[in-house]
């Protein structure tokens, strides 16, 4: 990788070379393209400069060009070349979309005007999955929320939002065939904030608008703990909450309610709940959940969960992961599962596993993960003690918590996803950066905790791994400059003194 000095550019490129000087923009500048794609530049630079540049049908005499051509790259993959013109070429939408974003990272105002830094850029991504969590259920967000949270990330070129959609505090999605999930068992948040759900039109709006920025939604239906809500509206269906002793402790420690059967719960503790597994009426329940769930969401996944089945005996998880892992590809599905769900030795095949221990694992956890390499899956790896993005700061820090560790923007930063478990780098999907929102009550708090550590999770995504700009002290310079970016943009970041922000 070659730079005369780092671009200020995250994810660092494969190859980036900067030239000298910058290229003005002026408000007449036109832009020649396919019109999903000049749109999204043409709003962007609106939106940062407050001028907005004319689309042009020529392409011999446009400013900017923007072009798909899968000879010059492969998939998300682009070419950028900022000189006297500017001219983006995209292996497919998907890598002119990435370009784009790119493009938008060279764009800074200075003392002569608005203009682009000189650079040649050819980039691909490390990995097919690059993810962010957002828990819709501990704090409900609603449609234009998710949006602005999908346009956040892909800045970043992460092309995965998996939606945590039904925990204990609540239930997030319309089901047809069992409408009480809406009406009772939705109404409930965490510290008895407000709840909500998203009717299937919410849904449609959510996936549609995610596939325009070449995103794919992930949804979440955690099974078989994580289900007290279900109780609320279904109390045939869950078991009487298992009160162990870490759930009275934490309770205690955190000055809330103990669950109780078919009464909303709104406290942090978990592995308390269960559906009822040797009941043949949880498994009508589970298929017709998935189904609509399924018939809702064009992406090849259904995420069941499987974290944290405390209140469930190791027999009677492996018999529910067993059945609803091989229902999901009976719905022409690929399943993925918390790390947990390793354990079974008859999960599915190609089940793909999501790894959510330290980034020092336990021989548990390694050994669960392994399994679903072991049945023809793969795994994303969403190191807790890494990549969780709601761990406090410091110890200070008034959001997030803590059981997994202090999560400072280095930590985030300085793993590498081949060296956290011992399977073969091929079978690493992706890496996903999950936002768990027990001490979220707004957007705002909610983008204190991603931002700036979801830059670092963006890099390790995407980045090769021989990347020369692959450093921490590269990496701190250049997220020192997404500052005025990311101001422009209304972004809410927590300026931690880790990093020196730029002002312009």
């Amino acid at each position: 990788m070659a730079f005369t000095d780092p671009l200020p550019l995250i994810p660092s490129p494969i190859s980036a070379t900067a030239g000298q000087g910058r290229v003005a923009l002026a408000p007449t500048a036109t832009v020649h393209g396919a019109p999903a794609a000049a749109s999204t530049l043409i709003d962007a630079v609106e939106r940062r400069t407050g001028f907005r540049l004319p689309a042009s049908d020529r392409a011999d005499d446009a400013a900017i060009s923007l072009l798909v051509d899968p000879a010059t790259a492969g998939a998300e993959g682009y070419t950028l070349r900022v000189a006297d013109r500017v001219e983006i070429i995209g292996g497919d939408e998907a890598g002119l979309f990435y370009g784009i974003q790119t493009l938008l990272q060279l764009l800074r105002d200075g003392d002569e005007g608005w203009g682009w830094l000189r650079a040649d850029v050819a980039d691909a991504p490390r990995f097919a999955y690059r993810g962010v969590m957002l828990d819709v259920t501990r704090h409900f967000f609603p449609v234009a929320e998710v949006k602005t949270v999908i346009d956040r990330i892909a800045a970043l070129k992460f092309n995965h939002l998996h939606l945590h959609l039904t925990d204990d505090q609540g239930w997030r999605i319309q089901i047809d065939s069992w409408p009480l999930l809406a009406e009772k068992a939705a109404v409930s948040a965490a510290n008895g904030d407000e709840g909500g759900f998203y009717s299937k039109d919410d849904f449609r709006e959510i996936v549609a608008y995610a596939a325009s920025r070449h995103i794919t939604i992930v949804p979440e239906i955690d099974l078989p703990g994580h289900t007290h809500a279900i109780g609320v509206a279904y109390p045939e269906i869950v078991e009487a909450p298992v009160l162990n002793d870490e759930l009275v402790r934490s309770t205690a420690l955190w000055g809330q309610k103990l669950p109780v059967a078919g009464e909303p719960y709104t406290g942090w503790g978990v592995g308390h709940s269960s559906v009822r597994i040797r009941e043949e009426g949880t498994y009508d329940f589970v298929r017709d959940v998935l189904t609509e769930v399924g018939d809702l969401t064009p992406g090849p996944y259904l995420h069941i969960g499987g974290d944290e089945s405390l209140g469930t005996s190791a027999e009677d998880f492996a018999h529910f992961v067993e059945r609803v892992s091989a229902m999901v590809i009976e719905l022409g599905k690929t399943p993925i599962a918390w790390h947990e769900a390793g354990a079974v030795s008859g999960i599915a095949q190609g089940t793909i596993g999501q790894f959510w221990g330290g980034v020092e694992p336990s021989e548990a956890h390694a050994a669960e993960a392994a399994q679903f390499v072991e049945r023809g899956g793969s795994l994303i790896l969403s190191p807790s003690n890494a990549v969780y993005l709601d761990m406090k700061y410091d110890a200070d820090y008034p959001l997030g918590l803590a059981w997994a560790g202090l999560v400072d923007v280095r930590r985030a930063y300085d793993w590498e996803p081949t060296d956290v478990l011992d399977v073969p780098a091929d079978e690493i999907l992706g890496v996903e950066g999950p936002l768990w929102t027990e001490t979220v009550r707004s957007l705002a708090d909610a983008e204190q905790l991603m931002f700036p550590r979801i830059a670092a999770v963006a890099e390790r995504a995407w980045t090769p791994a021989d990347g020369a700009e692959l450093t921490w002290e590269s990496f701190r310079a250049r997220l020192g400059a997404m500052a005025p970016l990311w101001q422009a943009d209304g972004i809410r970041f927590h300026p931690t003194s880790e990093i020196d922000w730029s002002t312009r």
